[in-house]
């Protein structure tokens, strides 16, 4: 393997006082690139997430280097020991303990020592479970992506935070761990139900799911099979449906005010959407007045104000509310 690395890589300068930035696999060995083996027997030492994590992968490559530990409680000061070494000569690659380095692991701070001091930086891609979960969502709309890694995990802040990611015209990825996903699945039905996710555990190994589909529908879906809870999670968002079809308003716009809604009466939050948008006020209130009174109807087939509100408040002169 390290000979067919050599073969296949070896060609490339890889120039003295680098840090190369190695991804390694997130759950199939088979994913680590040739460059990456390469560059991992060639360096001075390999700078990691957890050293046991790494030793591990050094030993079924037969490969044998110093390791140096810089995770998230010892980055800055074992950054600043790197960096020293980088600037007398040394090739040193750092990874994290599965997929590419400073994507909610360790090595954004060590990138940025380095480029402070002069030293360059050389990625080697690989193995990304972001990546590899937007290849497979099929979110033909979405006008780009967005990562956004763990939610919070207190239940207010959490929800706020969910929240504000619905409606978005861009694929959002998450990260959720094994204790937390029945809820944060049953929270995305609640605050984006008529949106798509798309499901993807234990990506790249052996008991692999992914599953697309309304929010809505997810909490059931996971009911019917325990093993579904298991595992790490990537979870896709994808982009929702335009809602500036007819109303005049902005996508950007109307996002904010379905958010700022949720928790507060319609003036106020036509207005304080107004004021963050530089859209028009009346607009904006007669467009949640007009979501209140479709809820209304699917909720029991009436047609309802808010907190007393006329439904001719809005256009009573031509004021806005």
């Amino acid at each position: 393997m390290v000979a067919a690395a050599t073969a296949a890589a070896g060609h490339q300068q890889y120039p003295a006082g680098t840090l190369y930035m190695v991804a390694t696999p997130i759950g199939n060995l088979a994913d680590l690139s040739l460059r990456a083996i390469h560059v991992l027997g060639l360096v001075d030492a390999v700078a990691c997430e957890d050293t046991r994590v790494s030793a591990q992968l050094l030993r079924w490559l037969g490969l044998h280097r110093p390791l140096v530990a810089l995770h998230q409680h010892n980055e800055q000061q074992a950054a600043e020991a790197l960096v020293a070494r980088l600037l007398q000569g040394e090739r040193i690659a750092y990874v994290s303990d599965a997929g590419t380095p400073a994507i909610s692991d360790p090595g954004a701070v060590l990138v940025a020592a380095a480029a402070r001091a002069g030293v360059r930086v050389v990625p080697l891609p690989g193995a990304s479970s972001a990546a590899a979960a937007l290849s497979v969502a099929g979110d033909a709309r979405a006008l780009g992506f967005r990562f956004v890694g763990f939610l919070p995990t207190k239940a207010a802040e959490r929800r706020a935070a969910l929240q504000a990611l619905t409606g978005a015209p861009y694929s959002q990825v998450l990260f959720e761990a094994p204790h937390r996903i029945v809820d944060l699945i049953a929270l995305l039905a609640d605050v984006a139900p008529t949106q798509t996710l798309t499901v993807c555990r234990e990506v790249t190994k052996q008991f692999e799911t992914i599953h697309t589909a309304p929010c809505a529908s997810l909490p059931a879906w996971m009911a019917q099979d325990k093993q579904r809870e298991r595992g790490e999670f990537v979870l896709v968002l994808h982009a929702a449906e335009s809602l500036s079809d007819d109303t005049g308003l902005p996508d950007e716009a109307l996002r904010t005010l379905r958010v700022l809604t949720r928790d507060l009466p319609l003036k106020q939050a036509a207005a304080l959407a107004a004021e963050l948008t530089g859209e028009s006020r009346k607009l904006l209130y007669q467009q949640a007045l007009e979501w209140k009174q479709a809820q209304s109807v699917d909720d029991d087939g009436t047609r309802g104000d808010e907190d007393g509100e006329d439904g001719n408040d809005a256009g009573q002169g031509g004021a806005a509310p």
